[in-house]
């Protein structure tokens, strides 16, 4: 999404996010912000990404500020305003594009339609869909409904998560795509769930209930400075997936990509002056992973 250096915002819409069966086509319908193609990231081969509205986590380093609210919303491009006398606040009705809508309802067979214009590269690449967000195990209902069609067709499906959800949803999730991409934050109980509003014990858990299962799981450590960036708290990662004897570990270094989001969306970056990671702290890191066994990749 393009953004605006001088933003401006409206009001959100009051539309609840939606995940159900229509009376008129019986399909399901869900919420998302951001479709992805091309991405070589969040999988194997040549992926398409689906970004899902709505998270219950409040990271303070979030990329997608976007993700976060289930609503959806309408910003305003200053840069591509017209400034037009009366202005409508409505992306419809705005002749320049400078007002934009964040968020559409879709259903399954026009979600599907998109997707599967990349499906050539999917079957020459290895490659498939990621769904992500926010939070995908928020809309559990269409995102199973999504891998069950999506492996119906022999492709190749992951999700992105923080496994922060009743069993349930996850297992609803897991049973339906070829791999997890789970993420590992703060392991403090206690400051997970006052900076994150993340149920960590519940996390360490459905992890663990997924291994069990045989879920191919891929754990992924973002390295954020004054949260994650310790090592005390990476250590408490490594020691707790020892015993689950995994072969390869993501570490997903702080930037700072989504930051000109946040004025759009009416919100304050607080990891404005925090630094990013140097090559020689990250060497540190990799080393501390490898040394546990782990073929470790620098990014995503």
């Amino acid at each position: 999404m393009t953004l605006s250096a001088e933003p401006r915002i409206s009001s959100e819409l009051r539309i609840p996010i939606v995940v159900k069966r229509t009376v008129a086509d019986n399909t399901l319908r869900g919420r998302i912000f951001n479709i992805q193609r091309f991405s070589l990231n969040d999988g194997q081969g040549i992926r398409t990404l689906v970004f899902f509205k709505g998270c219950t986590h409040r990271c303070p380093w979030c990329a997608n500020p976007e993700s976060m609210s289930p609503r959806i919303h309408v910003i305003k491009r200053q840069a591509k305003c017209l400034n037009c006398r009366t202005c409508l606040q409505d992306p419809d009705e705005c002749p320049s594009g400078a007002m934009e809508y964040v968020g559409e309802d879709i259903t399954l067979p026009e979600l599907m339609k998109r997707l599967l214009k990349d499906e050539v590269f999917f079957r020459s690449s290895g490659g498939g869909v990621t769904l992500s967000g926010g939070e995908v195990l928020m809309q559990h209902a269409f995102a199973s409904a999504l891998l069950q069609e999506l492996q119906a067709l022999g492709i190749h499906t992951a999700i992105e998560t923080a496994g922060d959800a009743p069993r349930d949803h996850l297992l609803a999730l897991a049973d339906r795509c070829d791999q997890v991409l789970f993420d590992f934050k703060i392991m403090d109980p206690s400051l997970a769930r006052s900076i994150l509003n993340m149920n960590q014990p519940r996390v360490l858990e459905n992890f663990s209930e997924l291994a069990r299962r045989g879920v191919k799981l891929l754990p992924r450590l973002p390295l954020i400075p004054g949260y994650t960036l310790k090592p005390e708290n990476m250590q408490q990662i490594l020691d707790f997936l020892k015993p689950f004897h995994l072969n390869e570990i993501h570490l997903l270094p702080f930037h700072k990509y989504g930051e000109a989001k946040y004025p759009l969306l009416g919100k304050t970056y607080s990891m404005h002056k925090t630094p990013v990671p140097d090559a020689e702290t990250l060497a540190l890191y990799r080393a501390l992973a490898e040394s546990y066994g782990y073929r470790v990749t620098l990014g995503g």
